[in-house]
């Protein structure tokens, strides 16, 4: 089927499901004995960051249900989990959430301008369908980080893409 005979959540969907799969192996494997860790003091606890990871979907439903968010502003309440169960359950329940916004969303809709603001100036903002494929993207570049904390602390872990380090062996 040629590209504009297909709806945007057509396309983005496949995406969307693949990569919340991907997700999905990698969160299964977060040891919530090590959410406190982090590899340097700059950085996101592990816990943190793979409860950003599992909160990423709020944010394209975000997208698609309001027209702007101060960050100021919004009211926004971390995503906290402090068990694996949690981040995995509020995982599942925002790729859902995020999952059904976007199939109901049109092609009108998609094509209209959102912005994330921050005391009034701009930090993110365009037309929705293409801050959908960012933010899904963002939340590729985080899990990819999650995988180098994992692997820091010797967690096996499965492929995304390929075979991971773990699985290689079987190749061997």
């Amino acid at each position: 089927m040629l590209f504009g005979a297909m709806k945007v959540s057509e396309l983005l969907l496949p995406h969307y499901d693949d990569e919340v799969k991907n997700t999905r192996r990698i969160l299964q494997v977060v040891p919530e004995e090590k959410f406190g860790w982090k590899p340097h003091e700059k950085s996101m606890t592990l816990g943190r960051l793979a409860a950003h990871v599992g909160d990423l979907p709020n944010f394209l439903t975000t997208i698609i249900q309001t027209d702007q968010m101060e960050l100021t502003t919004a009211g926004i309440k971390p995503f906290q989990p402090t068990t694996r169960t949690e981040l995995l359950k509020g995982f599942e329940q925002r790729a859902v959430e995020a999952r059904k916004a976007i199939a109901d969303s049109s092609d009108e809709y998609l094509a209209k301008r959102w912005s994330l603001t921050f005391k009034g100036r701009e930090v993110f903002a365009g037309v929705r369908t293409l801050l959908l494929q960012t933010t899904i993207c963002h939340q590729v570049h985080h899990r990819a980080q999650l995988t180098v904390y994992l692997r820091l602390n010797d967690v096996v872990f499965p492929g995304v893409y390929g075979p991971s380090a773990d699985e290689m062996k079987a190749f061997a």
